[in-house]
């Protein structure tokens, strides 16, 4: 069973994917994503994922909650990004790469309650979902490179505290 992370994870990945290109705002984002979702044939028409199952409120939640804070700090996470991802211009990485590296740099600059090993093991695993047989170990090298110098930068013995 996929945890509720994992899935608001995953459901921000495509919210991410989906506004690389767009000018519009992020709630008319949000709006036409949640629009354009699959929804059950009951009663109450519930959004559901690709499995059928209910979308909670959680997790719902978490995924906009992700793909706001790429959305707010895009520029800096491409810059971030763009620093650690030698011989590699954003425009020629694959479109879910980015939106996962966008997600998970967000976490790693943004989120310092997630664990390093949990924001690269979480972008990782959904990688291998949809993204290239190429796309964990290219997303792990950049994810390891952002968390060693962004995230938990080398001691400075020289520098005083």
């Amino acid at each position: 069973m996929t945890s509720m992370r994992r899935r608001g994870r995953e459901l921000a990945l495509k919210i991410i994917y989906g506004f690389q290109n767009q000018e519009k705002s992020i709630e008319e984002i949000l709006e036409e994503f949640w629009e354009n979702f699959q929804f059950s044939d009951t009663e109450l028409g519930e959004a559901v994922d690709e499995n059928g199952d209910p979308v909670l409120t959680p997790v719902k939640e978490f995924a906009e909650d992700l793909a706001r804070g790429v959305w707010e700090h895009r520029k800096e996470l491409d810059a971030v990004i763009t620093d650690c991802s030698t011989n590699w211009a954003l425009e020629r990485m694959a479109s879910v790469d980015l939106a996962l590296l966008r997600m998970a740099c967000f976490e790693l600059l943004f989120r310092h309650e997630v664990p390093v090993n949990v924001a690269i093991n979480e972008s990782i695993e959904i990688g291998k979902r949809y993204g290239t047989e190429e796309t964990p170990a290219f997303i792990n090298g950049i994810l390891d490179r952002i968390s060693r110098t962004h995230r938990n930068p080398p001691h400075d013995p020289t520098a005083s505290s």
